[in-house]
């Protein structure tokens, strides 16, 4: 281990720079990464392993930064360890910089996760550890790497954080260790203003091991670390009690520590002098944007000792691959990310099923045909029908990975980010649902995942009011008009941040799975029926028919010179079906385009969206959800037909009666619009 001086001296220069970037920027957070520079430089010149040369190495050690707002300290240690410049430091929170104000995933730079969004960042490493394990438990000990995260006051009291620790502890996730920055101090308030619970005691009834030490002791720090590193049964929680605003003086040389108002805000406007903090903390206040050279050489020093470290795993590696070239071929295309295989056109569904019931044919193939592949469920998989791929596997257990089901009981949020976490680890698929309507609980999460560009899928059922006797707590209104304006929202890559996808029947359901394994650039959604859906009357081979869903929007069924053009997505399109038929019966010719993506129809060519949907037709839609969700195609010409209110309870069929989603209604609503 290193000397303590020079360990502190570390410290002190993580202290400085953090505090530097902030007072540059005159905009940011330097209080806690004063506080945790201890712990993280400990914990990056001594512990973390990992591959300076190759920042993606499958094996490497991985750190999740919980507290966005600490993104100093972390940019700061890891300028130390050769990932950033100072002048990069210099430039943070500017425009076009690559040190924002919340870390965003870069993992050539080092930083594994985006954060911001408090108890998130923590909840990932919660899913890399079991993506860790789940992989482990196929390739073997060349994944059995540590997850390392970092958790502040705030994290700790988001709700997700009891999520989060229930599902580590059930699991026991003895590779993940995780450092709780217990600095007393918040943005407004210190924290038993808002909080006296007992920390130790709810992680220990989790099935947490607790050790609870000096934050800013680097012996403590070391030993606690090491004995988390041999813990073989639980996750590991440090509790770390240290000081907000470490080292922070004023002109006349008074403590400023422990102060909120230190937390969010850089340091003189809190009154303290930069000038004498710096001076206290070893540097020159002339040039703070400095790396002491006793600083430069420990850090030199751990790369000569990473440099063999990996050495050495990579050779264990090698062995490995030339023992198990299978293995080391499936481990290789895992981590490309490329999508799987699939023959999408022998899947077999049974005819009139609900969408959801689709899905679980998918599901079933994909569980036997992709073994990098995690679903989850939030304690409803015989009824998101998600259980369509838990019959051909398990649920995890402590001890057994094996299996490649996540059971995440009621935690929507939760089971979410986790999902993310195995997402941002690498190597695996991840897959979860639940009720379309608890889409609600989980937007925080599909937000993040859009903007860190994971394909994770989310699986939604129960799609709509017919959800029936439920009633309007369970039945989705606004949930779609909600999750597709995230087609409209473009990702820093310029694309729709997510895909979102709502079938017209079993075999779009089919054709919707394949766009969903295929797109491995953004999260997809989809977005399923309860109830029994008619299928699609196909001219000839129905799923070749549907593969034209991957434009977005397609034409189902038409007569030549249509007089009214009729879009739909989901279930609502056999409904236009039928009422087509009473409007032939009248001589009135139609085109019904199933739209089970807008945000993918308006990525088309002008060309093919003109096919489609021609500029001035007469257009009518027909939604169970808000009419916003279609009126954006209809037009200045057109009408929708949609749910303006909650839904009721009733049986669903009566419920399309009374609500007008019947062929009859569509009949009379078209006639009206060409009347």
């Amino acid at each position: 281990m290193n000397d303590i001086k020079i360990m502190n001296r570390a410290a002190d220069n993580i202290r400085i720079l953090a505090a530097s970037m902030v007072e540059k920027a005159k905009s940011g957070h330097p209080g806690g990464a004063m506080g945790g520079a201890d712990f993280i430089n400990v914990l990056f010149s001594e512990f973390l392993v990992y591959d300076p040369k190759n920042p993606k190495w499958e094996g490497r050690d991985r750190f999740f930064l919980d507290p966005g707002h600490m993104s100093p300290m972390l940019y700061s240690v890891l300028a130390l360890s050769g990932k950033y410049t100072l002048d990069e430091l210099k430039q943070f929170r500017q425009w076009g910089s690559i040190t924002p104000g919340h870390p965003e995933v870069d993992v050539m730079h080092g930083i594994e996760n985006t954060s911001g969004p408090l108890g998130q960042g923590h909840t990932y490493a919660v899913g890399a550890a079991i993506g860790a394990k789940f992989l482990k438990a196929r390739l073997g000990n060349v994944m059995n790497q540590t997850i390392y995260t970092y958790i502040s006051d705030g994290g700790i009291q988001e709700e997700i954080s009891q999520g989060a620790g229930r599902v580590a502890g059930t699991l026991g996730l003895d590779n993940l260790i995780m450092f709780y920055d217990a600095n007393n101090v918040q943005l407004s308030t210190t924290v038993e203003e808002v909080t006296t619970e007992n920390v130790a005691m709810k992680y220990e009834a989790w099935g947490w091991k607790v050790i609870t030490i000096n934050g800013n002791d680097v012996e403590q720090i070391r030993k606690a670390l090491t004995e988390a590193k041999a813990e073989t049964e639980r996750p590991t929680l440090i509790i770390g009690n240290t000081i907000m605003g470490k080292g922070a003086l004023g002109e006349d040389r008074s403590s400023y520590e422990n102060k909120v108002s230190t937390h969010g805000q850089p340091l003189s406007a809190a009154g303290v002098s930069m000038t004498e903090t710096i001076k206290a903390l070893g540097g020159d206040p002339e040039t703070p944007f400095t790396v002491f050279p006793e600083v430069a050489q420990l850090y030199a020093k751990r790369a000569k000792e990473l440099e063999a470290i990996v050495a050495e795993r990579y050779a264990v590696r090698d062995a490995w691959a030339k023992e198990n070239p299978e293995l080391a071929a499936k481990m290789q295309k895992w981590f490309s990310g490329a999508a799987p295989q699939i023959d999408w056109s022998a899947i077999e569904q049974k005819p009139n099923q609900p969408t959801r019931g689709g899905s679980a044919t998918v599901l079933g193939v994909l569980a036997t045909q992709v073994e990098n592949m995690v679903v989850a469920s939030a304690d409803l998989s015989n009824s998101d029908k998600t259980d369509g791929f838990l019959k051909k596997t398990h649920a995890f257990r402590k001890g057994d990975f094996s299996g490649a089901f996540f059971q995440a009981g009621v935690s929507e949020l939760t089971m979410a980010c986790v999902c993310i976490g195995m997402s941002l680890h690498g190597g695996i698929i991840a897959a979860c649902g639940t009720f379309f309507v608890f889409s609600d609980y989980m937007k925080p999460a599909i937000r993040m995942a859009a903007l860190m560009e994971q394909p994770v899928k989310f699986i939604w059922t129960h799609d709509a009011f017919r959800v029936g006797e439920d009633g309007p707590t369970h039945e989705p209104v606004e949930q779609e008009a909600q999750i597709r304006l995230m087609e409209k929202l473009k990702n820093h890559k310029g694309h729709n941040s997510m895909l979102v996808l709502r079938p017209a029947d079993v075999v779009e359901t089919t054709v919707a799975w394949k766009m969903a394994m295929e797109n491995i650039y953004t999260p997809t959604a989809l977005i399923l029926s309860r109830q029994n859906v008619n299928d699609i009357p196909a001219k000839g081979n129905r799923y070749e028919e549907a593969l034209q869903a991957e434009k977005g929007a397609y034409i189902v069924n038409e007569d030549a010179n249509p007089d009214v053009i009729m879009i739909a997505s989901g279930s609502e399109v056999s409904t236009l079906i039928d009422g087509a038929a009473l409007l032939r019966a009248d001589g009135i010719k139609v085109r019904i385009v199933s739209v089970p993506s807008e945000g993918l129809f308006r990525s088309q060519s002008k060309e093919y969206q003109e096919s489609i949907i021609p500029t001035g037709s007469k257009i009518f839609g027909l939604t169970a959800g808000l009419p916003v969700n279609l009126e954006g195609l209809a037009g200045a010409n057109g009408k929708v037909w949609g749910l303006e209110s909650f839904g009721f309870s009733a049986p669903y069929k009566v419920l399309d009666e009374k609500l007008g989603f019947t062929g009859q209604n569509v009949y009379k609503q078209v006639k009206e619009l060409l009347a």
